[in-house]
């Protein structure tokens, strides 16, 4: 593996937003009205979903945390304005509270229609919204060996960032509903440990060969060589509420892989995590989030929350002093422990007087650039 430099590791963060109606609360089939109108001002960097509900930002290439932070705030910002243009709201979480997957209309796409016709059940009821983070990896083999070594910690990622207790009008019981529902897909979940690119190269062939996907955009793991660029896409995540949220997960996704890089470079053996234990920790996060023991994976021990997140801190901590990036990730990080991620706040907010409209208007507010810390 060739050192790959410093300069390589930018980020690109991806959101995927609800279009909701200002009176109802529900979701609203408008992107085809809101998409012209932010375009205006952003260009491409918003994008059509699956679901014409469902809108998209994709931030420039960023170097810093700084650069992410404010593309983020300049893209929600213009988004929420083109939205509201039209008399609709934009909302940041993983599932709609209330509304029905049964009253969307789909994208009228040949990609979308494709994956519709494909999946059919599965693409009907895909009324989830998430993050992914790109992280800048030119070396193709650099990018399988960080994507190794970097399975262990995703379930961390994903208890920091639930954001999606509710479905249908009902609490779930879960911290991240859309993982369940994501996890039913063939190419979802978890990867398992390449030998090398060339190794990843055969198996997107015989997937393509097989008729089994069309290319390997529809390999939808939770961190992936992305198809398109080159970047490390994690995807595990769901979209985060609030700015910071956001920026904390674009933080500890490159601080991972940063992190995962050096581990190669020097040789430090993988750790061969059992898929079963990896499947376990993933849903362990996806249920509980932040509120009961997760796996810690490489002790195969449940633990508190509060603790693991230390250590996966910890870990990040050289990658993340050597960026200057230590104070304000670990900050927003135990923000996120003492106050609850987005499905305890999302909970808190119905608990108040038990209306799913007034966990919509909570959502709304959050998701404004200017809602402040968490």
């Amino acid at each position: 593996m060739r050192e790959t430099s410093v300069e390589e590791f930018t980020i690109g963060v991806e959101e995927e937003y609800q279009i909701v109606n200002a009176e109802t609360r529900e979701l609203r089939s408008r992107a085809s009205r809101i998409l012209p109108e932010a375009r205006q001002a952003v260009g491409e960097h918003v994008q059509p979903e699956l679901y014409l509900s469902q809108i998209e930002i994709g931030t420039p290439i960023c170097q810093t945390l700084a650069e992410v932070r404010a593309e983020l705030v300049r893209l929600r910002g213009e988004v929420i304005a083109a939205a509201e243009r039209d008399g609709h709201r934009i909302a940041a979480a993983g599932t709609h509270p209330f509304s029905h997957w049964e009253e969307q209309q789909l994208t009228p796409k040949a990609r979308y229609v494709g994956i519709a016709q494909d999946y059919q059940q599965l693409a009907r009821e895909q009324l989830i919204f998430g993050c992914h983070v790109h992280v800048g990896i030119s070396d193709r083999e650099a990018a399988i060996q960080i994507m190794n070594r970097a399975r262990p910690w995703l379930a961390v990622l994903l208890a920091l960032s639930a954001n999606s207790p509710f479905w249908l009008g009902s609490d779930t019981g879960y911290n991240s509903f859309r993982t369940e529902v994501w996890r039913r897909w063939p190419m979802a979940g978890t990867p398992h440990v390449f030998d090398s690119r060339a190794e990843f190269d055969r198996l997107v062939e015989s997937l393509v060969q097989t008729e089994s996907i069309e290319d390997g955009t529809k390999i939808y793991w939770d961190v992936r060589p992305s198809a398109r660029f080159e970047t490390l896409e994690f995807r595990v995540t769901d979209v985060c509420p609030t700015v910071d949220e956001a920026v904390l997960v674009a933080g500890l996704a490159r601080a991972l892989a940063r992190t995962c890089h050096a581990e190669a470079a020097s040789g430090k053996e993988i750790e061969h995590a059992r898929p079963e234990l990896l499947r376990a920790a993933k849903w362990r996060a996806a249920r509980y989030g932040l509120d009961a023991d997760l796996i810690d994976v490489a002790t195969e021990r449940a633990v508190p929350a509060a603790e693991l997140v230390e250590k996966f801190l910890a870990h990040l901590r050289p990658a993340l002093e050597e960026h200057e990036e230590w104070q304000e990730i670990s900050a927003l990080a135990h923000q996120v422990v003492a106050r609850g991620n987005g499905a305890r706040r999302q909970r808190e907010a119905y608990m108040k007087a038990e209306r799913y409209e007034d966990v919509v208007d909570f959502i709304i507010e959050e998701t404004k650039p200017g809602s402040g810390p968490v």
